[in-house]
Formats: C-alpha cells, structure tokens, sequence
C-alpha cells in the first residue's frame, strides 16, 4: 500500500484506471471538464499494474478502478464520483482540495446543480 499511498500524497486528485475500461474514461472526462489536471496511472500499461490493483483492493477499492482519490482521501469508483456530481458535492470537493481554483457561472445555473456539500445553491433555484 505503500506506492499506492505515496503517489496519492504528491497530487490533489489521483485516478488509477485501465485504459479498457469506459468507466474510467468517463470518470476522468468528467473531472478534467472542471478544469483539474487529475494525475492518472494506467494499471494496464504500468509496469507494476497487478501490484498497485492489489493495493487498491486492499484499501478497499472494489472494483479496483477507477479508484478516486482526491485531497489524498479515496473517495470512491464510478459510483461514487457520479453520485457527488449529481448531488452538487463533486465541484465543492474539487474546489476544497485545491484541484480547480475557479468556477463557470454556467456550472452554478445548469440543472444538475442543486445543493452541495458547501451550501452552494443554483442562484436559479428559489
């Protein structure tokens, strides 16, 4: 766990995929379209692939990706990120972690938005 944990440390936001997996690119999409620069580690053409899946497997990765990590926690797969980002807590939690500095005024009015972990609101909501 150890590489695993040292490379989370180094960067605001850590995804480690395969670059088979949809999933992970639909992940990593979503996160760079806020403007983060996400550091990604291909576990299918890593050197050490097999031994960092078992480390995320361990850290309770299930399944081990994409596995999330931002401001060195992990938050989660898939499942996880899709659910902060329609609950209006993924940009919050993006912004808390240093990730992104700034914000479109478009993400605030769009309908996804609604309330998030911060207490942001839609300014269009009442």
């Amino acid at each position: 766990m150890a590489t695993v944990t040292a490379w989370v440390n180094e960067r605001s936001v850590v995804i480690f995929s395969k670059t088979s997996c949809c999933m992970c690119h639909t992940i990593k999409t979503l996160i760079s379209s806020f403007g983060a620069n996400p550091t990604v580690y291909e576990l299918d053409e890593h050197p050490t692939g097999q031994q960092l899946e078992k480390e995320l497997k361990r850290l309770g990765c299930k399944p081990s990706v994409p596995a999330v990590f931002i401001g060195q926690q992990l938050i989660g797969g898939a499942n996880e990120i899709m659910t902060l980002h329609l609950q209006g807590q993924l940009v919050p939690l993006l912004l808390s972690s240093n990730a992104i500095w700034l914000v479109s005024l478009q993400y605030y009015t769009s309908p996804h938005f609604t309330e998030g972990a911060e207490g942001y609101r839609n300014p269009a909501q009442k």
